[in-house]
């Protein structure tokens, strides 16, 4: 269509180019439209042991560690971790090196 200026238009033309605006706008896809992604979460330090399949006292320190804060809300006593965020997390922190600064052989 041809761009002219809004003072050259006529009401008819304003009305509808201002239509068709409004058109494209509703019913334009929505980026990532039906993608629908649920999050997993997992609750307290047992929901951490079952995560990452490890014992308290080490869900316990990888929280302590920081390492997952990203994906960890908390309440009083109350823990939820995002999953799939802390389990990314965890991953990037074992590429760049272990949890406790040494390698176990």
């Amino acid at each position: 269509m041809e761009q002219q200026f809004l003072i050259n238009m006529s009401q008819d033309e304003f009305f509808e180019r201002l239509k068709e605006c409004f058109a494209e706008a509703l019913f334009a896809p929505e980026p990532n439209e039906g993608v629908k992604v649920k999050k997993h979460y997992v609750y307290g330090l047992q929901g951490l042991c079952d995560l990452f399949g490890c014992s308290t006292a080490t869900a316990s320190r990888i929280k302590r560690s920081g390492v997952i804060d990203a994906a960890i809300s908390q309440v009083g006593n109350t823990i939820v971790v995002d999953a799939d965020l802390a389990v990314d997390l965890l991953k990037v922190r074992k590429r760049a090196g272990n949890l406790h600064g040494h390698s176990h052989k």
